[in-house]
C-alpha cells in the first residue's frame, strides 16, 4: 500500500513542479509538487523498512502434553 500511493504521490508532485504553469496568488505550485515528491521518497522508503522488519521476525511454536491418567500410548507415537 505505501509503494502504490509514494509513486502516487511521486507523479501528482511532478505534474504540479513540471507540467503546471499556472498562477495562483496563495500558492506556490511548483513548490507544492516538490513537497508531494518528497513525501513520496519518503513513504517508498519508509516500505521498504517496513518490510524488511516483517522478514526478520520469527515465530516458535509451543506445544503442550499433558498425561491426563489413562493407557500409556504404544511406543512411537
Amino acid at each position: 500500500m505505501y509503494i502504490g500511493g509514494g509513486i502516487t504521490l511521486i507523479v501528482i508532485g511532478a505534474i504540479l513542479a513540471f507540467g503546471v504553469r499556472d498562477r495562483v496568488d496563495a500558492l506556490d505550485l511548483t513548490a507544492i509538487g516538490w513537497i508531494g515528491m518528497g513525501a513520496g521518497v519518503l513513504a517508498i522508503v519508509l516500505s521498504f523498512v517496513l518490510q524488511a522488519q516483517r522478514n526478520n521476525t520469527s515465530h516458535t511454536e509451543v506445544v503442550e502434553r499433558r498425561d491426563s491418567g489413562g493407557p500409556t500410548p504404544p511406543p512411537g507415537y
